[in-house]
């Protein structure tokens, strides 16, 4: 009997020669799919419950850092932490808020959960730069010139702040144009300017209009600093007066190109 032809060999080669057939795909079984959707969801339920239903992560204690006037107690209290509640559910933005609101002797807080049962409380108090009288009491100002606190007793170290604007003529139009808290944050930014030797001797800052502005110091002697602005250069030139005028009793470097010192 007679063999193949050589065409036939020729097709029978390609046949073979070709890729192999990819094996055929298999679903997974229906039973398979349930059940992992039935882990899925009874998975998800868990951790819906173990955040919001269980008592294993609930707030419970409320720490509080940072605190230099106020008491820990006082921060609590104002806080306001709804304890007992799922630590999840806990508004740290609206604690803050609060915070800011009731205390303002608070100059920044941070408030974070602290798994599995507690609420952190970080304050940054402000600090008094000048002091008010009124009354017999003590108003503090901050930095920013934010009046923040009423206290029976001035700080330690910090100068008073008097304002005698008078009520007519170029101090009366100053009041008017800039108001009585422009004019504090101008006091403000002038005590920031003061040299640190003579800071530590400032006890008063009178204002009577934006550009004049002076100090009173521990020994009596007086600056005259006009405005906030060109600090460096009045800072510099008040510090070569002292050196150059020791027994001077008046200083004037509101102009600190032209700065001037007399004895009376």
């Amino acid at each position: 009997m007679a063999g193949p032809t050589a065409a036939e060999r020729g097709e029978a080669q390609q046949e073979s020669s070709g890729p192999p057939r990819a094996g055929r795909f298999r679903r997974p079984r229906l039973r398979t799919i349930i059940l992992s959707s039935a882990g899925l969801v009874l998975a998800g339920a868990g951790s819906v419950w173990l955040l919001y239903g269980s008592s294993w992560l609930q707030a419970e204690q409320v720490s509080v850092s940072g605190t230099r006037e106020l008491t820990p107690a006082q921060v609590r209290e104002a806080a306001d932490v709804p304890l007992g509640d799922p630590l999840v559910s806990v508004d740290t933005g609206a604690i803050e808020a609060r915070l800011a609101r009731k205390l303002p002797r608070i100059d920044e807080v941070r408030v974070e959960r602290s798994w599995p049962h507690g609420v952190t409380v970080k304050v940054t108090e402000r600090t008094a730069v000048l002091v008010v009288r009124k009354g017999g009491r003590y108003v503090e100002v901050d930095d920013e010139g934010v009046r923040f606190a009423t206290v029976s007793r001035a700080p330690k170290g910090v100068p008073a702040l008097e304002l005698t604007p008078a009520r007519s003529g170029s101090a009366a139009a100053s009041l008017r144009r800039f108001g009585e808290d422009r004019l504090v944050r101008e006091a403000v930014r002038v005590a920031g300017g003061v040299p640190k030797a003579v800071a530590h001797r400032t006890r008063v800052v009178k204002v009577r209009t934006y550009d004049d502005i002076s100090l009173e110091l521990s020994d009596r002697r007086t600056v005259a600093w006009g405005s906030g602005e060109h600090a460096a250069g009045k800072g510099r030139a008040l510090t070569a007066l002292m050196k150059a005028t020791p027994r001077a009793r008046h200083f004037d470097v509101s102009v600190p190109t032209a700065p001037a010192s007399s004895a009376s």
